[in-house]
């Protein structure tokens, strides 16, 4: 339970902070990809049928809709319907239209519309009320919690990236937003998958990039995961399979719960194949 004496961060401060990560993982991402050849936009991600082109096109994509939903409400949901309308009706998927799409432009000016549109997000989501709910291709979202949202897909897609260009990347205390989240789409995981609500909380125990523990849910829930926070973002984030990761469910209701992990809006994932080792290359 929250103590109703301890002290409250306000709402603006909060969303300051997490546009600031935003921007922060963002830059990691950009450092990838902005003096790549050509010839390495085309190079193939894990996300099958993407390049590293489709992942920043995505994120691109992304940023123009979350924009929309931050400046003008009724536009956006005009602009779901009949656009995501006509594409459905064509038998067409609309993120992977978007990707296929964005990723089709030179890497110059596909680079410099996802920092545009990375920029108008921030400003956006800034001047937007704070208990605005804002309209979204799933549940409306309070500012915050979009931000929080562009920051786990930023650092999903980078792995991504990262994966596909071989490179390091420096866990950071960023993570602790998408592990968060992680747990707060607990009970979607479930429903995503045609399964009954969980009745039973559960405790996170993670261990964060800096070796101390972050904990997340009530102190005496029976159902506990427990780990490394970064195995756990891979993994609620469906950038690695389960078994290549060192995470522990305690109870059945974690335990049910992490071959599903989803921290992502939409259909249930494919996931990831195993590997028979960690294949991180975010250490």
């Amino acid at each position: 339970m929250t103590d109703p004496n301890a002290p409250t961060t306000p709402a603006a401060d909060v969303l300051t902070a997490l546009l600031d990560d935003l921007r922060a993982e963002s830059a990691v991402l950009d450092a990838l990809v902005a003096d790549l050849a050509p010839a390495d936009w085309s190079r193939p991600t894990p996300a099958e049928g993407w390049t590293v082109a489709h992942q920043i096109a995505h994120l691109a994509w992304t940023d123009d809709w979350t924009a929309l939903a931050a400046r003008d409400a009724d536009g956006f949901t005009a602009a779901l319907g009949e656009r995501f309308g006509a594409l459905l009706n064509a038998g067409t998927d609309p993120v992977e239209e978007g990707a296929t799409a964005g990723a089709a432009a030179e890497p110059v000016d596909l680079l410099a519309r996802w920092r545009a549109g990375r920029e108008e997000v921030s400003a956006a989501l800034a001047a937007a009320p704070a208990g605005t709910r804002l309209p979204w291709f799933g549940p409306p979202m309070k500012p915050a919690s979009m931000a929080t949202a562009r920051l786990m897909e930023t650092w999903a897609h980078g792995q991504d990236v990262a994966d596909a260009l071989g490179a390091t990347r420096e866990p950071t205390a960023r993570l602790r937003h998408i592990a968060h989240l992680g747990l707060r789409t607990l009970g979607f995981a479930f429903t995503v998958h045609g399964l009954p609500a969980p009745q039973h909380p559960v405790r996170l125990e993670l261990t964060a990039p800096d070796g101390t523990v972050w904990t997340f849910g009530p102190t005496d829930a029976a159902d506990r995961v427990t780990g490394p926070a970064l195995d756990f973002c891979l993994l609620v984030t469906q950038r690695r399979h389960r078994d290549d990761l060192a995470l522990t469910a305690t109870g059945p209701t974690a335990t049910a719960w992490l071959p599903i992990a989803q921290v992502f809006a939409g259909a249930p994932g494919k996931g990831r194949t195993p590997t028979g080792a960690d294949q991180s290359s975010y250490r």
